[in-house]
């Protein structure tokens, strides 16, 4: 097998990853190169399907203040969020959206040269900075992959997925590296290991996650025993385009059509968001998606209708050109066309239990992203706080991280060694179709684990995944990325329903129709392998 040493691993190539290892490369006192492990193309990720934008606190945005934004952010985050955290990260966010701005990804401006607001469900002001209309996470990520591409002291591992840490009492130093091509393993050593390989989307049937979002982190994670902490808090975004039953990756149609005056409408015609809260189509995530699902349900139909057609087409045109274009190329004319939408899984809210730093529970193994459970989000992520949030963290990282040379001597270690022996081993044969078998979970999890949730439903699926579990439990080594792509899938459900059969209450995203109301004291869910 072969062996590479490297100052910092990152692995992820979303916004977090990429920013956090441009920040740390340009730190003065940085050595050596850095290595970025990436499962799919540089910068494919959920980060570069975010539309909606990013929110910030901007000084010049005299109707807005950090405090606001804290008020909001906490409001939605249903008792769990952490006041500290989120103080940081508002406090900080013009700072790191100036540098975004700097480094390429230029945000949407008036002609004053001032940044322009967008409003989002759950936030009182205007806050949320767009960029490309609204194609602000692809407008980020490629300028964020170009700074990587450009920088001699980041290398790039692609077409390469981890597959387990290398774990030992001193820590974490490194991973196993698997080739999609060569079919050939490479044992990364490094004293500090970033994960930043996003969400779970992929586990469900309907999502608007890229096909990557595998739950590929919250496994590596799991299996090397950090602590895991309140991962049954799974957002699904109100409104994804429905094609057809068949399309299983759904489109977002982003939350800023609703901020500029989108109505939804039932399969008779009627505007409904009225019936379910004061705030309307601007309400939080949770409120709205559960409001489609009850109309649905009343008219048993796959989808209701988001209406555009009520305000002016040349700012529909202007302000959403890719959904637009999107809608067209299907046949449908948003500026008078209704939209079929519906509900699709869409941000683990949970994750990996992580200081805004990166810290885990893990010696030497930081956590950032979607991927990371820093008490920001709560029990319900606000709308556009995710990408400022993984910027943040990933600054918050490059700080404080501690550098040191690649010149790292490799000690002998029997934990380390074993887990590197299995994977020394001649290439085993398997005919398994993964991609049935990931089906059948995708739809498990829609029907038992989705938006709302009940004792019966929840054993079932846990009896199944863990049976799922059994029947894998002493395959090690798989010949390709969908072997892999499915023990990390079932792990992640596993440890998703696990935490969902215990939180015996509705809170934020995560509703149990036998639980309805919210208990008065605010707990989080922890889970660690063993525990």
């Amino acid at each position: 097998m072969r062996t590479v040493k490297y100052s910092t691993l990152v692995i992820g190539s979303g916004i977090a990853g990429l920013y956090a290892a441009i920040k740390i490369v340009q730190r003065k006192d940085f050595q050596g190169k850095l290595l970025i492990v990436t499962k799919c193309p540089l910068g494919e990720s959920n980060s570069r399907y975010a539309q909606g934008g990013i929110a910030g606190v901007i000084s010049k945005n005299l109707k807005d203040g950090v405090s606001l934004h804290i008020s909001d952010t906490i409001k939605s985050g249903a008792g769990l969020s952490n006041p500290n955290v989120v103080e940081y990260v508002a406090a900080n966010s013009e700072r790191v959206i100036n540098d975004l701005d700097s480094m390429g990804a230029e945000f949407d401006k008036d002609e004053n040269g001032d940044y322009l607001y967008a409003l989002g469900g759950g936030h009182s002001v205007n806050r949320v900075l767009h960029a490309g209309e609204d194609s602000t996470g692809m407008v980020i990520i490629n300028a964020l992959v170009q700074f990587v591409k450009n920088s001699p002291k980041i290398d790039i591992m692609p077409k390469s997925m981890a597959v387990e840490l290398l774990i030992s009492n001193n820590g974490c130093k490194g991973a196993i590296v698997f080739d999609k091509d060569l079919k050939e393993y490479t044992s990364v050593y490094s004293d500090s290991v970033v994960l930043a390989s996003g969400g779970i989307g992929q586990v469900y049937k309907y999502t608007t996650n890229p096909y990557g979002a595998t739950g590929d982190g919250v496994a590596l994670a799991y299996m090397a025993g950090a602590k895991l902490k309140d991962i049954e808090f799974i957002q699904f975004h109100p409104t994804a385009l429905v094609l057809n039953k068949e399309t299983k990756n759904r489109y977002l149609i982003s939350e800023a059509v609703r901020g500029e005056g989108g109505k939804l409408l039932n399969n008779s015609g009627e505007e409904f968001m009225s019936k379910y809260s004061d705030k309307k189509e601007l309400s939080s995530r949770d409120i709205v998606t559960r409001a489609i699902i009850s109309e649905m349900e009343k008219e048993q139909s796959s989808n209701v209708y988001l209406k555009l057609s009520d305000i002016n087409s040349d700012i529909i045109l202007k302000r959403f050109p890719s959904i637009w274009k999107k809608c067209k190329t299907n046949g449908i004319d948003i500026t008078k066309d209704l939209i079929p939408v519906a509900h699709a899984a869409h941000y683990m809210i949970g994750g990996v239990e992580a200081q805004l730093n990166g810290k885990t529970s893990i010696d030497d193994l930081y956590v950032i992203g979607e991927l990371a459970s820093t008490e920001f989000h709560g029990a319900n992520r606000l709308a556009s706080n995710s990408l400022l949030e993984c910027v943040v963290s990933a600054d918050k990282l490059a700080q404080d991280i501690p550098l040191k040379s690649e010149n790292i001597e490799i000690q002998s270690d029997n934990e380390i060694e074993s887990i590197i022996e299995k994977y020394s081993k001649t290439e085993i044969q398997d005919d398994t179709n993964y991609h049935e078998l990931k089906n059948q979970l995708r739809e498990l999890m829609w029907n038992n684990v989705g938006i709302i949730r009940n004792e019966k439903a929840l054993t079932e699926a846990k009896n199944k995944i863990e049976r799922l579990l059994q029947d894998c439990k002493n395959k090690v080594i798989y010949t390709d990325f969908n072997g892999y792509e499915y023990r990390n899938m079932l792990i992640a459900s596993n440890l998703i329903t696990e935490c969902a059969l215990r939180r015996k209450e509705s809170r934020g995203a995560h509703y149990r129709s036998d639980y309805p109301y919210t208990k008065e004291e605010a707990i989080h869910t922890y889970i660690r392998k063993g525990e």
